[in-house]
């Protein structure tokens, strides 16, 4: 199901805190609204859900406004009544008006694809933090919904449980007749989960298209930045070096240099961390080289340079 906005506007106390042009979510795909926190990102799917009531503009699927949405939310902090996993997942049932003989297949089915087989029968106020998440996932796939909206669906769980569930989450989400939006600040969740970005800061769309496209060239200095570029200028010259693409000189003739500030033991390895101009730059020393201390010039090398439009 497609998903559009069309010149929609979102405001709180007298400031404009969402402005959307025109957007479209292609019907089967899986977006990651994507941008730093306070970019209007929750505000979004809140107003793709129809919580909040735009000042102007509107959202329709396939074309329509339809009075009850065809969606599905799972909110950041999964909420729960009173009673079991499976009762909370019952409900949903009921009141999306899942006939009775199917719901116990969909509980079941659902519970299956994310994991829950075992915690079906347990109080959903007695899940940790990752397991909390899993039956919130499992009770919008249990409905089914057209469209599915996840909002920041790894936020305030342990280190493992994220690792699992990142790695569960491409999988959960790719039945190709769903629409699926998330909302994240996590650039590597972002790349991992969805096929297509938007883009958002200071609630207006700064990008929106194919991973790999948006990637590939950034429209602007932000857009690159929220995408681990380092955006740097030389003789006027402004450019930005996908991640790991800064690295030290080895011959030592560059005419791009920085200025290093603190030198990081890593482990396995060194980092040097400093300036070059206003960009804060951090790269691996290479092994068998001098280690620079801090205040010294250091010539640096880059990999391809994506243009980008002056300030």
């Amino acid at each position: 199901m497609e998903v559009r906005l069309d010149g929609l506007s979102i405001v709180r106390a007298g400031r404009l805190v969402l402005d959307v042009p025109a957007l479209t979510f292609a019907s089967g795909t899986t977006t990651a609204v994507f941008g730093p926190n306070g970019s209007g990102k929750t505000t979004l799917l809140r107003a793709i859900a129809g919580l909040d009531r735009p000042a102007a503009g509107r959202v329709t699927f396939d074309g329509h406004e339809p009075g009850r949405r065809p969606i599905a939310l799972a909110f950041q902090r999964p909420v729960f009544v009173r009673g079991t996993v499976r009762e909370n997942l019952r409900l949903g049932l009921e009141l999306w008006g899942i006939a009775a003989a199917e719901r116990e297949g969909r509980i079941a089915a659902a519970a299956a694809e994310c994991g829950i087989d075992a915690l079906l029968d347990r109080s959903a106020h007695e899940l940790s933090g990752g397991e909390a998440q899993r039956a919130s996932l499992a009770r919008v796939l249990a409905l089914d919904p057209p469209v599915m909206l996840l909002d920041e669906p790894l936020s305030g769980i342990d280190r493992a449980a994220r690792a699992q569930l990142l790695e569960d989450l491409p999988a959960l989400v790719s039945r190709a007749t769903r629409t699926t939006i998330l909302v994240t600040h996590d650039r590597d969740e972002a790349f991992r989960v969805a096929d297509h970005l938007v883009v958002l800061a200071g609630g207006r769309v700064r990008a929106s298209g194919s991973k790999a496209a948006l990637y590939a060239a950034p429209p602007d200095a932000e857009t690159a930045t929220l995408l681990g570029y380092t955006v740097l200028e030389v003789a006027g010259e402004r450019f930005a070096v996908e991640p790991g693409g800064v690295t030290i000189a080895g011959d030592g003739a560059s005419a791009l240099t920085m200025v290093a500030e603190q030198v990081m033991d890593m482990g396995a390895h060194l980092v040097v961390a400093g300036r070059s101009g206003a960009a804060r730059i951090e790269v691996s020393v290479p092994a068998g080289s001098g280690v620079p201390a801090p205040g010294a010039v250091v010539p640096l090398g880059i990999s391809r340079r994506v243009p980008l439009p002056p300030a």
